[in-house]
């Protein structure tokens, strides 16, 4: 046969098993669409006989997912029994061309286009692929377009394809002896499940599509139920609207003055997520000691935003108190923080400083400007 026929049969016998490929890949999409729409609707039968304590939806349900369980169970063991898959196998590759793809290291990552030309018998025309391999750096040269390299196989996976790059002297001599046409493009094989996105976006719609003709069915049905539930939620929220809750924390340690540069932000995060508000009516920062109160029933506009506070710039302004308060030796003093008391007036800050002179304050609004100071003695 000549090599024009040859090629031709090699076509021919591309075209054909691309197509029992394409069939193929056809049947397990539709078989994964149809499962995951089973699985899909078990899941949303379990949900649906829950709700609305219906037994026999809730049964058929639960008794869908363990007959799956079941079945996937005793194909696993099937396919544990099976005979173990042939071994790779080695033939002989044309390179058509080659990249690099890095070299950063001694074994660089090369994209190789091959024509594979399987043994005679595998009763397998050639074939393309496309695969990346490590490669040294030591070795690249022994690789060029058009030269025959040795490579291994898996019969049942042709794209799963490697070069031997430490072949036996025979292949070695089989190789710089064998000369082998090119493949055409069609003949070019993939792994089917390369496409992993498409896999899973068939899944999710399987499950999606599955679930929702369950709870369509059942529309009518969870429609009455929540409509019976709804005053019993209003009743049930509107006596939980108005919370009120106070919560504090001391520090410990050494270092450990409320005054270290964002300990204060820390501490008032912790007790934020403690009451599960940001919002609170008042917070009170001592030199160990910070606390909160609030009311859930409160406007926003009559509460402190927690994450909002300056921290930064109250070290700052309790300095300012010690030294110009006319308190020499402050023994104690106090942050204090509250709403504005009025339309558009932000949180008022108090510093408060006490020592053997008495007791003093400035105010302060919550960019850290002083609009007040009560030094010892003043009313």
């Amino acid at each position: 046969m000549g090599m024009t026929g040859q090629r031709d049969l090699n076509e021919g016998n591309a075209a054909t098993a691309h197509g029992r490929s394409g069939v193929g890949r056809v049947l397990i999409a539709l078989r994964l669409a149809a499962v995951s729409a089973v699985i899909g609707a078990a899941l949303a039968a379990l949900v649906v006989g829950v709700i609305l304590k219906d037994v026999p939806v809730l049964a058929t349900g639960g008794g869908v997912l363990a007959l799956l369980v079941l079945l996937a169970f005793i194909g696993g063991r099937r396919g544990a029994g099976c005979d173990a898959p042939p071994a790779r196998r080695t033939a002989l590759a044309r390179i058509e061309d080659l990249r690099a793809t890095g070299g950063e290291t001694a074994d660089v990552p090369v994209t190789f286009r091959l024509t594979v030309a399987p043994e005679p018998e595998d009763e397998r025309p050639a074939y393309r692929v496309k695969i990346s391999q490590s490669i040294n750096l030591v070795d690249i040269p022994a690789y060029r377009p058009r030269g025959i390299a040795v490579v291994e196989y898996h019969p049942e996976k042709p794209w799963d394809v490697r070069i031997v790059t430490r072949p036996t002297p025979e292949w070695s001599r089989r190789a710089e002896e064998a000369e082998i046409d090119s493949a055409p493009e069609s003949t070019l094989v993939r792994d089917p499940d390369g496409g992993t996105g498409a896999w899973c976006l068939l899944v999710l719609v399987g499950l999606l599509a599955g679930a929702a003709l369950v709870v369509l069915s059942f529309r009518g049905e969870l429609f009455a139920s929540g409509d019976a539930g709804g005053s019993a939620a209003k009743e049930s929220s509107s006596s939980s609207a108005s919370r009120t809750f106070s919560t504090s924390t001391t520090v410990s340690g050494p270092s450990s003055s409320l005054l270290t540069f964002g300990r204060m932000r820390v501490t008032a995060m912790e007790l934020e997520a403690r009451v599960d508000s940001a919002y609170v009516t008042s917070l009170r920062i001592e030199d160990r000691r910070m606390a909160v109160r609030g009311d859930s029933a409160r406007p926003l506009a009559e509460t402190v935003h927690l994450p909002s506070l300056p921290y930064e710039l109250f070290p700052g302004l309790v300095r300012e108190a010690r030294a110009t308060l006319g308190v020499r030796e402050a023994e104690s003093w106090r942050i204090d923080v509250t709403p504005g008391t009025g339309a558009g007036v932000g949180p008022r800050v108090r510093v408060t400083v006490s020592g053997t002179e008495g007791t003093a304050h400035l105010d302060a609004d919550v960019t850290g400007r002083i609009t007040d100071r009560r030094a010892v003695g003043v009313s």
